[in-house]
């Protein structure tokens, strides 16, 4: 069952992650009086943990530049509350719903099922050593259908992201490292796209590849070795291991379900742009 958490997290994470690629949610933070671009993100991204330090943020975001999060947190939460990012965020989430997918997709019997089982599935999630995924879960439920899948593809996406830092903490991999690795991976950004949307300079970007092409896991031109490519699958594996819970807990009939209903949802969200071209492989 290993490998549906991984099946089930590549259906499912674009229904979470279209957020931050949403104008809507640029347009409801800058109204608040948050910068465009980083501290947006950086604000509605970690919002659910209070009023936190820049510490704590790139700590648990990982792979971004600690400077550059120091550059908006917590200057943030001097402009506005978190609370007030968190209605934001997810009225932006409502409004690009209802653009991306319209209005009979989100009134479907579909969104109402997947809602609910990726709610189930989220109760088999336990917050020991998951911090993104632990502040998350401590918010309230959206009531509506969509809002309230949003919310639950959220939990167990930052459930797995909190798994997937233990594994590369284990394996010795930094944030910058993780990143170099992650734009070597088919659909991962591209490794231009990673270094600048992250803001490492070249020269930290430079240093990282470097100290793993040290290990041998990475070659002179930034693509993965043989043994990058078990490396990187043995880390993948790990955090397959910590992700199952959830869907264990759903159980397999329940999970194929919403794989397959959940995936289509997530289709339609890319075909109607909900990620910018140019950024992924």
């Amino acid at each position: 069952m290993t490998k549906i958490a991984r099946h089930a997290k590549a259906s499912l994470e674009l229904i979470h992650a279209m957020i931050y690629f949403a104008p809507e949610a640029e347009d409801r933070f800058t109204k608040l009086g948050l910068k465009p671009g980083r501290m947006s993100y950086y604000a509605g991204r970690s919002a659910a943990m209070g009023p936190v330090s820049a510490g704590v943020v790139a700590a648990t975001f990982y792979n971004f530049n600690p400077v550059s999060v120091a550059k908006s947190i917590p200057a943030a939460w001097d402009i506005v509350p978190p609370a007030e990012v968190l209605d934001a965020r997810l009225d932006a989430v409502d409004a690009a719903y209802h653009r991306l997918l319209g209005d009979e997709v989100l009134a479907s019997e579909d969104v109402v099922e997947c809602a609910e089982l990726a709610r189930i599935a989220s109760d088999g999630c336990l917050p020991d050593g998951k911090p993104l995924y632990a502040a998350h879960a401590d918010l309230d439920w959206p009531e509506t259908p969509h809002l309230k899948l949003w919310h639950a593809i959220t939990l167990l996406r930052e459930f797995r992201g909190d798994g997937h830092i233990a594994a590369l903490q284990q394996a010795g991999i930094s944030g910058v490292q993780s990143l170099v690795l992650h734009s070597t991976m088919r659909g991962g950004f591209t490794p231009e796209a990673a270094r600048t949307l992250r803001e490492w300079s070249e020269q930290e970007w430079a240093e990282a590849c470097e100290q793993l092409r040290e290990r041998g896991l990475i070659d002179a031109d930034g693509e993965l070795t043989e043994e990058g490519k078990q490396f990187r699958e043995s880390i993948e594996l790990r955090t397959d291991e910590m992700a199952l819970a959830p869907w264990q807990h759903l159980g397999e009939e329940r999970t194929a379900t919403l794989v397959e209903k959940g995936g289509k949802l997530s289709k339609a969200l890319a075909e109607a742009g909900a990620l910018p071209a140019g950024l992924f492989k």
